[in-house]
């Protein structure tokens, strides 16, 4: 029997189905039959996570990482470790990584930071969120290949991982390929702040969404699903402090002024209201670190479309203001995730220097 991607779902309804796929696992287990199960990365080192010939889907990946508290940085308990630590991956001999993200922002939280979350595609598990994991679906037809690269310069760090995959004997020309982009930019181009709080925030207008903060642009046929954003404040006063009020604006297939999707404020994209300060963690969207006081601590937020997909036929822009209007002046990054025909618009990932945290 020809084992293809075939009809199955994930739903607990479509469970039952029988199904002829081949389970595979490559993990970093001891091939010495000890217990030091995992890959041990000196500065600028790379492990090779999977890399495999043929067809077949990534169902699961799970890891977690150590390394000494001295890289831990004083102020604020920042970790730089997560952003110096980088996931990339392949598919089907492609030159250019389809994934190239930071660890920690690929598995849900910006800022290097950790915490307990739980979406549909990522999670962040116990303890104090240190274990990752990822269910995004990542098919492949003649290959792939899965690295995670050290760029810490002063200390060695342990990976522990495993990527759970299916071998198929083929895949249907329609499958997409999985995608995963960082971006940032700091300071967002924002405008000084006036005599007046409410002008600053809430003036102003913005009819063509040139100047917004861009999430992802690509080109070719394929679907959005979703994206993690990351806000830190720069903005240092007692007034009212809010980051948000920026409309989510997707522009598909060389949209002119309106974009095809115009939403309503940050926190409306994210499906939350009124300038969450909660953490909340649900399915498809969430808040898994809220600012603190007057906002002025990191914030990351995440949408995911796994029930309603952004489809594009030729290229698309997903943006959103910085503020109204794009007034504020703050640490914005992201990622984000897609599925799309190859092959695809190549992109860099920063370097190290343009990913580290600040205080």
């Amino acid at each position: 029997m020809t084992v293809d991607y075939g009809p199955h779902g994930s739903s607990l309804r479509d469970l039952p189905r029988l199904r002829r796929t081949r389970r595979r696992r490559s993990s970093s287990w001891d091939r010495t039959g000890g217990n030091d199960d995992r890959a041990s990365l000196r500065p600028g080192e790379t492990a090779t996570m999977l890399d495999v010939a043929g067809a077949g889907v990534v169902t699961h990946v799970w890891m977690t990482i150590a390394a000494p508290r001295s890289l831990r940085r004083p102020l604020g308990g920042t970790d730089d470790l997560l952003r110096r630590l980088v996931l990339r991956a392949w598919w089907d001999g492609e030159e250019h990584p389809s994934v190239a993200v930071p660890l920690g922002d690929f598995f849900g939280v910006g800022h290097g930071r950790t915490t307990n979350f739980v979406s549909l595609p990522l999670q962040m598990s116990p303890e104090d969120g240190k274990a990752f994991n990822c269910w995004f679906a990542m098919p492949f037809g003649s290959g792939a290949r899965m690295e995670v690269t050290s760029e810490v310069d002063d200390a060695d760090v342990v990976v522990y991982f495993y990527v759970d995959y299916e071998e198929l004997d083929s895949l249907d020309a329609d499958i997409g390929r999985f995608h995963a982009q960082w971006r940032r930019q700091n300071p967002t181009a924002g405008v000084r702040p006036g005599p007046s709080n409410a002008a600053y925030q809430f003036g102003g207008t913005n009819l063509t969404g040139r100047d917004n903060y861009t999430i992802l642009e690509a080109e070719g046929h394929g679907h959005y699903v979703g994206c993690v954003l990351n806000i830190q404040n720069r903005r240092r006063t007692r007034k009212w402090n809010w980051y948000g009020e920026g409309d989510d604006m997707i522009f598909i297939d060389g949209d002119e002024w309106p974009p095809t999707l115009h939403g309503t404020g940050t926190e409306d994209y994210v499906n939350t209201a009124w300038c969450p300060t909660q953490t909340y963690s649900a399915p498809y969207h969430g808040v898994t670190l809220a600012g603190g006081k007057n906002w002025r601590g990191p914030v990351s937020l995440y949408r995911f479309h796994v029930e309603d997909p952004v489809v594009f036929e030729r290229s698309i822009r997903v943006s959103i203001e910085h503020g109204h209007a794009n007034k504020r002046s703050d640490d914005w990054s992201s990622t984000a995730y897609w599925y799309q025909a190859e092959p695809h618009r190549p992109f860099e990932l920063a370097p190290v220097e343009d990913r580290l945290t600040g205080p």
